[in-house]
This record gives structure tokens, C-alpha cells and sequence, in this order.
């Protein structure tokens, strides 16, 4: 058998570019940044405020996109697509999981999962397939401990209750990867820790997840932690098993 056929690669990024123009300076956020994620694998970067984390992950996301490089997903260079092809291939393959939730607060806890799941479908198809998804977020939230707060908005929600609503609204269509952006930054110290813990039974059941943050208690739950510095990625020793 063949290394591409037992390849378990799930994203790759090479020679990844970002800067910014801050009035008359230019920012190099990213120099050339080169990462690959397995699938299942929960892989962190750790860096310090304004090292370029956030970029990087909306990079491997298609939120954005580079000066320079390429990230594939399976194979599919990711910047090849078009700008509505890119939306279908987010909404489809990643769940993104932020550190200020980013719920709308005119909608209820079951609603705001369910959004994801009504924006990939059109309004033909969405009667058909509503009750089956309804179910589905239902079981996530139950799974979440959110069963009894179905109906409440976000404003009636604890810090750690919308950001379980968060993740249940970036797992709903069954993403490839979860990407999360210092999901406990917003967080008291006992619910990022139930967080995490939620995070790490995700990743048991198979869930590949990449996970920025400045914390290093926060990066020892991955599998591999890389640090960003100065533009680009270093091994860090340190998450549950030795860089691979």
C-alpha cells in the first residue's frame, strides 16, 4: 500500500504570509508558517497577545487570505476555490469556536446552534431536513448539559453556558476540524478548566481539533503544542505525547 493511501494528513500549510498595513508601517504577522494536522489529532499553537495566533487559525479556516503560501484541506488547495466555493467548504469541514462566543442575542440557545446547519441549506431544502438537524442539535445540547436552557437568549446564559452553546453550534454540521480561538479566554479559571474538559472528550471520540491560545496550562491538553514566535512556528515540548 501506497503512503498516500494511509496518509492520515487532514490540513496542510506551507510557507504561510500576513501582514497589515498600520497607517504608514507594515505589519508582518505571519513569515512563512509551515504546520500540518493529522486527523484526530488536537494540535495547539501557543503564543503571546499579538504573536498572530487568531490569524493563522482564520487563515487555515478561509476566514481570510495570505500574501503568500497555501493551505490544503485533503488535498484541495484552499485559496484555489473561489470566495463562495470557500464559504461552502467552511460551513461544511470546520467548526470555528471563538473566545467571545459571538451568539445573536434575538436568538434562543437552540436556535443559535441550528444556525449554522440553516445557512448551508436552502430554503427548499431546509423543511425537510429541519426536524432530523432539530434532533441533532437537541442531542448535542443535551450532550453539553444544556437541555434545560433551550429556550433561554444568550443574556440569561453564564460565560460558560454560551460558550458550550458556541461549541454546540460549530459541531451541528459534523466538521472535519474544530478551530478554536482561546476558548477559555473569556472564562474564570473553574469553567475554562470544564471547558477544556469538554474539549478533551471531543477529542476522544475523534474530533480534530486546533486550539490557539497564550496559556500554557491551557496548550498541555494537546496532543502537540507548537509555539509561535516572531512570525513562525517552533516545537514547544510539552501536551500529552512528544512532537511528532
Amino acid at each position: 500500500m501506497s503512503e498516500a493511501a494511509v496518509s492520515t494528513e487532514l490540513m496542510k500549510v506551507r510557507d504561510l504570509h500576513k501582514q497589515y498595513r498600520m497607517g504608514s508601517q507594515t505589519l508582518q504577522v505571519l513569515a512563512g508558517v509551515d504546520l500540518q494536522v493529522e486527523a484526530g489529532q488536537w494540535l495547539c499553537i501557543l503564543g503571546a497577545s499579538g504573536s498572530g495566533k487568531s490569524t493563522l487559525l482564520h487563515l487555515m479556516g478561509g476566514l481570510d487570505t495570505p500574501d503568500q503560501g497555501t493551505v490544503h484541506f485533503r488535498q484541495q488547495d484552499l485559496f484555489g476555490l473561489s470566495a463562495a466555493q470557500r464559504d461552502r467548504f467552511r460551513n461544511r469541514h470546520v467548526g470555528f469556536v471563538f473566545q467571545f462566543y459571538h451568539l445573536l442575542p434575538e436568538l434562543d440557545v437552540l436556535e443559535n446552534t441550528l444556525i449554522s446547519a440553516m445557512v448551508d441549506r436552502s430554503a427548499l431544502a431546509w423543511p425537510g431536513q429541519q426536524s432530523e438537524l432539530r434532533q441533532r442539535a437537541g442531542q448535542l445540547l443535551d450532550d453539553l448539559g444544556l437541555s434545560p436552557r433551550l429556550h433561554h437568549k444568550p443574556n440569561e446564559l453564564s460565560g460558560g453556558e454560551r460558550q458550550r452553546v458556541a461549541i454546540a453550534r460549530a459541531l451541528i454540521n459534523q466538521p472535519d476540524v474544530l478551530l478554536a480561538d482561546e476558548p477559555t479566554g473569556n472564562l474564570d479559571q473553574a469553567t475554562g478548566r470544564r471547558i477544556l474538559d469538554l474539549l478533551s472528550k471531543l477529542h476522544d471520540k475523534g474530533q480534530t481539533i486546533v486550539m490557539v491560545t497564550h496559556d500554557k496550562e491551557v496548550a498541555a491538553r494537546a496532543d502537540r503544542v507548537l509555539r509561535l514566535e516572531t512570525g513562525k512556528l517552533g516545537e514547544k515540548s510539552g501536551g500529552k505525547s512528544p512532537p511528532g
